[in-house]
């Protein structure tokens, strides 16, 4: 049996039962794509039926609104995905009639969608001869060949996507495609992998060198960035005696665009009530001076690819006039980061 016909026998024997795998419908599987991206399977699944039960159709999520997508993306980071995936929506609406392109090349096309995601719907969808490279993919191609080219160089991307595209079966290729990064998701996984049981044991060069442990070679991390975010958190109550807040809409290019947050002052280093005490007046627009406490002591760390958010929040209570207000009952309509809906969570309005 050839290499491809063993991925294919063990992915018939194996793959897991997922909702994207019952149907060829290029909107469902190009949905599935973009949620598992940088995501994991058992976190993406609930979010795939979120997306799916409000938006059935690509017209549907066309014609959502923008806030709408984040706050069912809300949990899952990364949020350019959803926005990219939005704007796909209305790019298929409006330039291919609301039909998803069938081709490689038209897929490329699409906001978002890069060589793997159009890889994979072409093939899975219409079996169109195109090789998916994914994280898994990389793993099982560099130990079985024993290829140690870094798989983040050029060089890297050039000869993997290469390699990979000589090993397609000349049929089933959605299969064997959907084996391959199944096989590197259960099977061939990055730390512990079962090669006892390994039905592709017997040719693997990785294996027979040692050199398991090794492969896939990744080069160059990427520097972490240190950011110290000081959330104000201001609550008035109004003369019915209703509960209200401040949230303000993140612009721009960074973190989080387009999503909601407390007021934030940002500083190089931890900041102490006294600086806070000089900016808030500034930030929130206020005059006076409101009853200020610091919610947690120590910073809540939270982690992004490239960077990690030193956070806290300060309560700044008996605001007068509190401009833009939000009643608190509310709050849950907006989209908000993780670390902020967290906050809501465990403050408890």
């Amino acid at each position: 049996m050839s290499f491809s016909d063993k991925i294919l026998a063990w992915y018939h024997e194996n793959k897991r039962d997922l909702p994207w795998r019952e149907t060829l419908d290029p909107y469902k599987i190009w949905l599935s794509e973009i949620i598992l991206q940088q995501t994991r399977v058992a976190q993406g699944m609930p979010y795939y039926f979120r997306f799916v039960d409000a938006f059935p159709t690509v017209r549907d999520l066309a014609n959502a609104e923008e806030e709408q997508v984040l706050k069912l993306w809300q949990g899952l980071g990364y949020y350019s995905r959803a926005r990219n995936l939005h704007a796909a929506a209305k790019m298929v609406v409006q330039d291919y009639n609301g039909v998803f392109p069938t081709s490689y090349e038209e897929l490329l096309k699409l906001k978002g969608i890069g060589d793997y995601t159009a890889s994979a719907i072409s093939s899975i969808c219409f079996n169109e001869p195109q090789a998916v490279v994914d994280g898994n993919v990389y793993r099982v191609l560099s130990r079985y060949f024993g290829v140690d080219i870094p798989i983040n160089s050029s060089e890297g991307i050039k000869y993997f996507k290469q390699l990979a595209q000589e090993m397609l079966p000349p049929i089933n290729i959605g299969d064997y495609n959907q084996g391959i990064m199944e096989f590197g998701a259960i099977q061939c996984t990055p730390k512990n992998p079962n090669c006892e049981m390994c039905p592709i044991a017997d040719g693997c060069l990785a294996l027979a060198k040692g050199t398991i442990k090794n492969l896939p070679v990744k080069v160059g991390k990427t520097k972490v960035k240190k950011r110290y975010f000081n959330y104000l958190v201001p609550i008035s109550i109004t003369e019915a005696g209703d509960k209200i807040t401040q949230l303000r809409q993140r612009k721009g290019k960074g973190i989080w665009q387009n999503l909601w947050e407390f007021p934030l002052l940002e500083t190089e280093n931890e900041a102490e009530l006294d600086q806070i005490e000089k900016s808030y007046g500034e930030i929130l627009n206020l005059k006076g001076k409101p009853q200020m406490s610091l919610y947690n002591k120590e910073f809540i760390v939270h982690k992004l690819s490239h960077q990690h958010l030193h956070t806290k929040f300060w309560i700044v209570e008996e605001v007068i006039e509190l401009q833009e207000g939000i009643a608190v009952s509310d709050l849950k309509k907006y989209p908000v980061p993780v670390l902020i809906a967290e906050f809501m969570k465990t403050f408890k309005f």
